[in-house]
């Protein structure tokens, strides 16, 4: 029987979220943060369930009455109460591979901080207590001895697998792996048929070294989205237009080009110490029927969801201020995890 990861864009049970707290590095933030998680869960649970990640009983009876407050139908929400170290769900969550008669299979890889940059024990402890409570009783579970973030690797409908080297060849993550190991290994474990391997691309203030969910994105039918940097004076450029050539070389496996749909470059953005934001438009989150499009109140934001929407052509997009998110150095896809249709429990 062979497992499939599932496009993004397949059909939804619920979001994932794991939700900031005083005893995490958002705690002198959370009266901006907060705000957008509320926002978020105003549109998931319009389309989707949202489950919840609490760090302990107090935390969510006060999510609970922020989203009450917010007029949030709490029948759509599901809380899981488990402590954490982070709210990086996109990287600690599982990844959910399906067959082709629609049985899952729930991968709970290694999250290491980002190759132990970050403590992160409690974090990769979490998938095992959500799919104890919430997963459905014909759904397969796997805990893999691999390091793995979801915000590293893209499948597509067609089983190609989309990733950068400087993630997953970097030895803070699996060092005894080179590229044909890995590349054996998720034919094996994500069902991945064919790799793109993205040579160049960063984000200043990215701690994950350079996932793939803020550089390029799958879209269907072979489509990349991509983040462009037109700014020749930017410390971004040279890496961002090597990295568009490659993408201009890449093949399908039927040897088709693959369509490009280049997203713009919001202006430089900065915290109060100096630090330059990871701002990218790549990190959007597709649920059912709709993405949602990190915006940062900037010029480009209008063209951005433009452009996304070009992608989608069946989707609704909307476009969520991400501002006081990428304070703590990531958007959107990084706090969120989706879990396609038949993951959760019957009703």
């Amino acid at each position: 029987m062979s497992f499939r990861l599932l496009p993004e864009w397949a059909p939804q049970d619920a979001v994932m979220l794991t939700w900031p707290h005083k005893d995490t590095d958002w705690a002198s933030i959370l009266a901006s943060v907060e705000p957008v998680y509320v926002t978020l869960c105003q549109h998931i649970s319009q389309l989707q369930y949202v489950v919840i990640v609490a760090h302990n009983e107090q935390l969510k009876t006060h999510i609970s009455a922020l989203l009450n407050n917010a007029d949030v139908n709490l029948s759509k929400v599901i809380f899981v109460v488990a402590p954490c170290n982070d709210t990086w769900a996109r990287d600690h969550g599982p990844l959910t591979c399906a067959d082709d008669q629609g049985q899952l299979c729930i991968k709970d890889y290694i999250f290491n901080g980002w190759g132990n940059k970050f403590e992160a024990q409690l974090d990769n402890a979490i998938n095992a207590k959500v799919v104890s409570e919430l997963s459905n009783a014909n759904n397969q579970y796997q805990a893999m001895d691999f390091v793995l973030e979801g915000g590293g690797v893209e499948m597509n409908e067609h089983g190609t697998l989309l990733t950068t080297s400087e993630c997953l060849l970097n030895p803070n993550r699996n060092p005894a792996y080179d590229k044909q190991a890995i590349e054996s290994l998720l034919k094996e474990q994500l069902g991945a048929s064919h790799f793109l391997w993205v040579d160049h691309g960063y984000l200043a203030g990215d701690d994950t070294d350079s996932h793939i969910d803020t550089l390029v994105r799958f879209a269907p039918e072979n489509t990349l989205v991509y983040v462009k940097c037109d700014d020749q004076s930017d410390e971004h450029f040279p890496a961002l237009e090597a990295m568009e050539k490659q993408l201009q070389s890449f093949k399908t496996p039927t040897g088709d080009a693959y369509k490009l749909i280049p997203l713009p470059w919001p202006k430089a953005v900065f915290n109060d110490d100096g630090d330059r934001l990871p701002a990218t438009y790549a990190n959007y989150l597709i649920i059912n029927s709709t993405v949602l499009v990190p915006v940062y109140n900037d010029e480009q934001d209008a063209l951005a969801l433009s452009q996304v929407q070009s992608a989608y052509p069946q989707h609704t997009v909307i476009g969520i201020n991400c501002l006081p998110i990428i304070h703590q150095f990531g958007s959107l896809h990084c706090i969120t995890m989706q879990l396609p249709r038949g993951f959760l429990k019957q009703d």
